[in-house]
């Protein structure tokens, strides 16, 4: 038996790079995962259809973060498909995983920049949690996706590192608040990973993939699937008695 089976799982932006890895990994250890995603239906549904198709559950949750009414569009979706499980009842893994970076230096930030990345990296998974609880089975797991840039300085992500550096805060309040009930928090930190997000900067270009793979200390740039297994160790019973950390993902950059 694999050793979610029987368990249930959401994660939040799952529908590309380190949350679709996630999805995918916790499905191939028996989970029955929701796949959210915040736009791209086509790209949720293809992760769903692959999940399937390796013999696992999945199904899409689609809602965009960051907006008004978001949180309960989410959980509304969620709970409606869930029903369609007769052998399911509740939620046992959260992965926070959606998030935004937009770059900027602090003189290039902006209001509207700054309140953007707040409303979907922090305020989302604050209230996603918060309506989340009454479903969350006692002994669960909330695992949220931080960054090494909280350990790291960029100066040109500013904005985004502040916000990761409040969700590791939020991470180290919950675990206490919930702890009563058995229910894990920790937070995950990835660095440079070769996702669609860094693709821009990252792929193609030979001297920003030495640079990048230069910070690790195994000289190599981080896939999906590397935090993905972190993630899933995190869901795991293995992991009952780590609660309130932060778990540095980054290959060990710039140690």
């Amino acid at each position: 038996m694999s050793v979610l089976t029987g368990k249930t799982a959401l994660v939040t932006g799952a529908s590309r790079g380190i949350g679709r890895a996630t999805a995918e990994r916790l499905a191939s250890r028996g989970a029955l995962v929701a796949v959210h995603y915040g736009r791209n239906e086509a790209a949720a549904q293809e992760v769903v259809a692959g999940i399937r198709e390796a013999g696992g559950q999945a199904f899409a949750v689609g809602a965009e973060l960051g907006v008004p009414g978001d949180i309960d569009t989410l959980w509304a979706s969620f709970d409606a498909q869930l029903g369609t499980y007769t052998d399911r009842a509740g939620l046992d893994i959260l992965v926070n995983n959606a998030g935004i970076t937009l770059r900027g230096h602090i003189e290039e930030t902006t209001e509207e920049i700054l309140d953007q990345q707040f409303a979907v990296n922090v305020r989302a998974p604050f209230f996603l949690v918060q309506h989340g609880l009454k479903r969350l089975q006692d002994g669960g797991r909330i695992i949220n996706i931080s960054s090494g840039a909280t350990r790291i300085a960029y100066p040109e992500i500013i904005a985004y590192a502040m916000t990761k550096g409040a969700l590791d805060t939020f991470t180290l309040a919950l675990a206490k608040a919930v702890g009563s009930r058995g229910i894990t928090v920790n937070s995950v930190a990835p660095g440079i990973i070769d996702t669609d997000i860094n693709a821009s900067w990252l792929r193609g270009n030979e001297e920003a993939n030495q640079f990048a793979a230069s910070l690790s200390a195994f000289n190599r740039v981080g896939a999906p699937e590397d935090v993905a297994d972190v993630v899933a160790f995190l869901a795991s019973d293995d992991a009952r008695w780590i609660t309130g950390q932060v778990i540095d993902a980054t290959g060990g950059s710039q140690l």
